[in-house]
């Protein structure tokens, strides 16, 4: 059964809503510069309490920088949306028990295909979201790549994490197509920026399960 993540989370009442709706993985931005950042110092509150998998999503940190962002979260997964060296994923696998996800904006096969070629060895998922002029990432768009061509590049034994675009109302379809091991929505789960709506998110984490089913 396909796993979710409600990403994006800045309030408490959120993140409590979407453990209890059955939510997988809880993940909030812990770098600063975008809509939806939390401050490390802030991010316990948001999810003590929480049985979830927590998952700090980072931007472009240092390896110091970004293993202290996810002490600050108690982070399963560090997931990591920019243009990191593996050299910093080298030195977060040896900063903690985390696991290691990688993003890549694909505008192309080819990027999924180099991404898996540069961090294949370093990464236990990779994360796959569309491109857009002007997003770093953490604002992806719907993938428009051929379903089976992208799953077949994500490594067996490796976390494939479908994102970008997702709402409750296209993720059955996006599930049956792409088999991701992990479906993730932010602002598809919205009804303003950083505040979940509660409908959408059961919504949400329903059709995904829903989705799984019917394959």
């Amino acid at each position: 059964m396909v796993e979710v993540k409600i990403c994006g989370l800045t309030r408490r009442e959120d993140a409590l809503l979407a453990d209890a709706a059955g939510a997988d993985y809880l993940g909030v931005i812990l770098s600063a510069g975008f809509g939806r950042s939390v401050k490390p110092a802030d991010v316990r509150a948001i999810v003590e309490g929480t049985e979830a998998k927590k998952v700090a999503v980072l931007v472009d940190e240092s390896a110091h920088g970004a293993a202290a962002a996810g002490r600050a979260l108690g982070a399963d997964v560090l997931q990591l949306h920019g243009g990191e060296p593996p050299a910093v994923l080298e030195a977060l696998r040896a900063e903690g028990p985390w696991k290691l996800w990688k993003a890549v904006r694909a505008r192309s096969l080819a990027d999924v295909e180099q991404a898996v070629e540069r961090y294949g060895s370093l990464a236990d998922g990779f994360l796959v979201e569309g491109w857009k002029e002007g997003s770093l990432g953490v604002g992806g768009a719907r993938v428009l790549l051929d379903p089976a061509r992208v799953r077949a590049l994500v490594p067996t034994g490796t976390i494939f994490v479908l994102a970008g675009g997702l709402t409750p109302d296209t993720v059955t379809e996006a599930v049956r197509s792409f088999t991701p091991d992990v479906a993730d929505v932010s602002s598809g789960v919205e009804r303003a920026l950083g505040v979940k709506d509660h409908g959408r998110v059961r919504g949400f984490i329903e059709a995904a399960r829903a989705a799984t089913l019917a394959v």
